[in-house]
């Protein structure tokens, strides 16, 4: 299934066709690590039935970005150097000292790294219209995948939304006012901080946003930095004061409307990401639209058509 959690989100300045995408990610693909390397990413299938590196229908484009991290924690290689050290001190009756025990620690990390488990991770992303979505609420792993589409694509210009309106001082007017504007509804959680030294931070779950209680805390100065949303009666989020997305849920209607399109994978999969990436790409522009739009720099930015009439030399 390819139903998103979350979803970080990027502006996109243009959008290369499927065909060039496919061809240069291609050629990153990603090979598991190395015997001494700590880490490896690349590119795979955005789905086990499929063989190529981006899958594409009306126009969107998902790719999914693989890595893979060796896990080797310190504690191991502390103990085995400090076995090695006193196995040197008791045979040779000498103290070993600090440039020593650095190249000793070295020596035993490079003997470990080959043999240390990997712990893999995926994050996916699509690409539509002037937007970039990726499925992860890790700003560090959102940027790792767009970093990796610029080393494919130079210069590939993304960049974070910025709109006219903080989401942060939108969301405390929202709660100060009972409600969120279009096709937005108040759910039942939030996140408030303090701005001052002492930093206090209050965490609501399943409570009427409407109360008292919590225009109290909006009035001795309290900000909302988290805030669970409802959009159209179709999907249900958080939003957080970087405009990201997190613990996304698709309500019923969306559901169901999904198992509709047929019983093997091929057909599910191609159904649920169309609908899936049909409604995030309009909740994201409703959100941005109720923000204040985005700020002129990147509102005046052309936006690009659909992948299968975009003709753009992209160097490899």
């Amino acid at each position: 299934m390819v139903w998103f959690n979350n979803a970080s989100i990027y502006r996109l300045g243009e959008l290369p066709t499927e065909a060039k995408l496919a061809e240069v990610l291609a050629k990153r693909p990603f090979k598991p690590c190395a015997g001494l390397d700590w880490f490896s990413e690349g590119w795979v299938a955005p789905a086990a039935h499929q063989d190529s590196v981006v899958y594409a229908s009306r126009g969107r484009l998902l790719v999914r970005l693989k890595r893979d991290d060796k896990v080797l924690p310190g504690a191991v290689i502390r103990d085995s150097v400090d076995a090695k050290v006193k196995e040197i001190e008791d045979k040779e009756m000498r103290k070993v000292g600090r440039k020593e025990k650095l190249a000793l620690k070295e020596q035993i990390t490079d003997d470990l790294l080959p043999r240390a488990f990997t712990k893999s991770g995926c994050v996916s992303a699509f690409m539509s219209g002037r937007w970039l979505i990726a499925d992860t609420s890790s700003a560090p792993r959102a940027e790792a995948l767009v970093s990796k589409l610029r080393e494919a694509l130079p210069p590939f210009p993304a960049a974070l939304p910025r709109t006219k309106i903080a989401p942060h001082t939108a969301m405390t007017d929202w709660l100060a006012a009972g409600e969120a504007p279009g096709g937005f509804e108040l759910d039942e959680d939030a996140v408030l901080k303090d701005g001052s030294e002492n930093g206090a931070e209050v965490r609501v779950r399943r409570i009427d946003l409407t109360s008292d209680e919590i225009r109290q805390h909006i009035a001795t100065g309290k900000q909302v930095a988290k805030l669970g949303l409802i959009w159209n009666e179709k999907v249900r989020f958080q939003l957080t004061d970087s405009l990201q997305l997190k613990r996304i849920q698709y309500l019923d209607v969306l559901q169901e409307e999904a198992s509709q399109a047929g019983d093997d994978r091929e057909s599910l999969f191609e159904a649920t990401f169309i609908l899936m990436s049909e409604e995030l790409g309009e909740l994201v522009e409703d959100l941005v639209e109720v923000l204040g739009g985005l700020e002129e720099s990147q509102a005046s930015a052309p936006i690009p058509g659909p992948a299968e009439a975009e003709e753009v030399p992209w160097p490899i």
